[in-house]
C-alpha cells in the first residue's frame, strides 16, 4: 500500500487482521468544546509484487539479516525519493514492507504559495467574467417575463444546524485546530496541520509535520482567525510519527479539542477531517471509518530514520498533503485519530506534483497518540513497548517469524526479555496477539506499539507446526535511537 506524509511516499503494507463480526457499538463520545497538513503518498508497488486484500503487499528479499522487531527496523536502503517516484523497499537485510511515506525534495516555502495564489486568481477571473456574462444576459432578456425569487435574509438566519450536523461540529472544532509551517534552518520545509491538546498551549501533530524543524529549523502556527504564533518543538517519536510542540506566548483563551474513544469506534462511522490540503488551511471533509486496524509502516525516505508504525483507522474522508496531523473526529465533534498517510495511486496532484486522495486514509487511533502525546510533554521522549525479539518483515502472511540472527548481529531473542522469558525461540512463527491476527513482523510490531509497557499479552506462536500459546508482560524502550 502506498501511503503518503505531506508529498512523502509510502510504500504497500500488509493486510490487515479481520475485523470482528461484531463491532462494537459506539459510546457517546465527550462533548467538543465550546466556541468558535502534510500527507505523503504511498510509492507504487513494485509490478512483481503479488496483491493482497485491500493493500498489496511486498515480496520481501529472503538474503541477509533480519531486522529487530523490537524496534522498528532501519528505514529501506534504497528509499525512493521525489514526487511520485517508484517506492523503494528493503531495509536491514534487504527485507521491507509497508508503506513508507518519502518527503520529496525539499521546496521553497514560496513555490506552495504561488500554487495557492494562481488558484485564487483563477478564482476572480472566473467570477469577474460569470458576473459580467450574468448582467449582459439579464440586460438583453429584460422584457422576457423570467423572473427569479432570491431567500429573505430572515430564512436564511434561520437555518438550524443541530448539534452533530457536520456545520456544527465544524463551526465548534476549527477555531481549535492550526497550520503548522515547519522551516529548515536553510529556509525550505512544508505545512501540515495541528490541534489543541491543552489549555498550556501543546499542539499535537505528525512528527513528519515538525521533521524539517528539529535542528535549528523554525515552527509557526496559524489558527482559522488568522492570529499566528511562533512554536517549539517539545518532544517528538519517529516509531509512533507523533509530536507535540507549543505555542510560544500561548493565549489564556484555548480551547482543547475533546478526545474520543479510538477503540469503540465502528466501521461505518462518520468521520469529519480538518487541515491544510495543498496549502488550503481550515479545510473540512468528510466519510466514514472504512476499516480498523490496518497496518501502517511509513517512513520519511532519509538515510537516518527509522520507520514507523501504526495500526490504523483507515477513512475515505478525502485527505491529502497537508491534512498530516489534523484530527479525524466523530459525528459528536471528538477526536477519533491524527491523520497521516494515503494511498495513492499516482501523482501530479492540484498542480503540485504530489499525489491526492483516492479515498484510503490512514490515521492513528487518538488513544495510542494521546498515551504518546502525554509522554512526550513529561519527558520530551518516546517510550516504546516490546516483546525482545527480532521478526522477519516479510509479509509471508503466515505470521511474524523470530529471525535466527538479531539485528547488527544481536542475538535474536533478547537474553532475560519478555520473549526469552515466555520461552519463545529462532524460528517460532507468532500468529496471533491477544485476539489479533498476525500476518508478518511489522503487523506484530504495530499491535505491539498500540499497547505500554508493562501491558500483559497473550502470544500464540507455531514451533515445528504444531501451535502454542503462552502470556508475556511487553517490556520498555525509551527513545528513537
Amino acid at each position: 500500500m502506498s501511503t503518503e506524509n505531506e508529498g512523502n511516499a509510502v510504500p504497500p503494507a500488509p493486510s490487515a487482521p479481520p475485523v470482528p463480526v461484531a463491532s462494537p457499538a459506539v459510546s457517546p463520545q465527550g462533548p467538543a468544546p465550546e466556541g468558535d497538513a502534510p500527507t505523503a503518498p504511498l510509492p507504487p508497488v513494485p509490478q512483481d509484487t503479488p496483491a493482497a486484500a485491500q493493500a498489496p503487499a511486498h515480496q520481501a528479499s529472503p538474503s541477509g539479516p533480519a531486522p529487530d522487531g523490537s524496534w522498528p527496523p532501519p528505514p529501506p536502503s534504497t528509499p525512493s525519493y521525489g514526487d511520485g517516484g517508484a517506492g523503494g523497499f528493503g531495509g536491514a537485510g534487504g527485507a521491507g514492507w509497508g508503506a513508507s511515506y518519502q518527503q520529496p525534495a525539499p521546496k521553497p516555502r514560496s513555490g506552495r504559495g504561488g500554487v495557492v495564489a494562481a488558484v485564487l486568481a483563477a478564482a476572480l477571473v472566473a467570477g469577474g467574467l460569470g458576473g459580467g456574462l450574468g448582467y449582459t444576459l439579464a440586460k438583453n432578456n429584460d422584457s422576457s417575463g423570467s423572473t427569479t425569487v432570491s431567500a429573505s435574509d430572515s430564512s436564511a438566519s434561520q437555518v438550524k444546524r443541530a448539534p452533530g450536523t457536520i456545520a456544527n461540529v465544524a463551526a465548534k472544532a476549527l477555531p481549535s485546530t492550526v497550520t503548522i509551517e515547519a522551516e529548515s534552518s536553510n529556509g525550505e520545509g512544508g505545512t501540515g496541520t495541528g490541534f489543541v491538546f491543552d489549555t498550556q498551549g501543546h499542539i499535537v501533530t505528525n512528527n513528519h509535520v515538525v521533521a524539517d524543524a528539529v535542528d535549528g529549523g523554525k515552527l509557526t502556527a496559524t489558527f482559522p482567525d488568522g492570529k499566528r504564533y511562533d512554536a517549539q518543538i517539545v518532544g517528538h517519536a519517529q516509531g509512533y510519527d507523533v509530536a507535540v510542540i507549543k505555542l510560544k506566548n500561548a493565549p489564556s483563551d484555548l480551547k482543547p479539542l475533546a478526545l474520543g474513544d479510538s477503540d469503540r469506534v465502528a466501521v461505518g462511522d462518520e468521520t469529519i477531517a480538518i487541515g491544510a490540503p495543498f496549502g488550503l488551511s481550515n479545510t473540512v471533509t468528510t466519510g466514514i471509518i472504512s476499516a480498523k486496524n490496518r497496518p501502517v509502516a511509513s517512513s520519511d525516505g532519509s538515510s537516518s530514520s527509522k520507520a514507523s508504525y501504526m495500526s490504523a483507522l483507515q477513512t475515505d474522508a478525502s485527505i491529502n498533503p497537508g491534512n498530516s496531523g489534523g484530527p479525524l473526529l466523530d459525528a459528536s465533534g471528538a477526536v477519533i485519530g491524527i491523520n497521516s498517510a494515503i494511498q495513492s495511486s499516482s501523482s501530479g496532484g492540484f498542480g503540485s506534483g504530489q499525489s491526492g486522495s483516492i479515498g484510503l486514509g490512514f490515521a492513528i487511533p487518538i488513544n495510542q497518540a494521546k498515551n504518546v502525546a502525554q509522554q512526550l510533554i513529561k519527558t520530551g521522549k518516546p517510550v516504546y513497548a516490546k516483546i525482545g525479539a527480532s521478526v522477519s518483515l516479510g509479509d509471508s502472511g503466515d505470521g511474524a517469524k523470530i529471525t535466527d540472527q538479531g539485528s547488527g548481529g544481536a542475538a535474536p531473542v533478547e537474553s532475560g526479555g519478555p520473549a526469552d522469558k515466555a520461552g519463545l525461540k529462532p524460528g517460532d512463527v507468532i500468529t496471533k496477539l491477544d485476539d489479533h491476527v498476525i500476518d508478518s513482523g511489522p503487523t506484530l510490531i504495530g499491535e505491539i506499539w498500540t499497547h505500554e509497557p508493562g501491558d500483559k499479552v497473550t502470544i500464540t506462536y507455531k514451533r515445528g507446526g504444531e501451535e502454542h500459546t503462552v502470556d508475556l508482560t511487553l517490556g520498555t524502550r525509551e527513545g528513537d535511537n
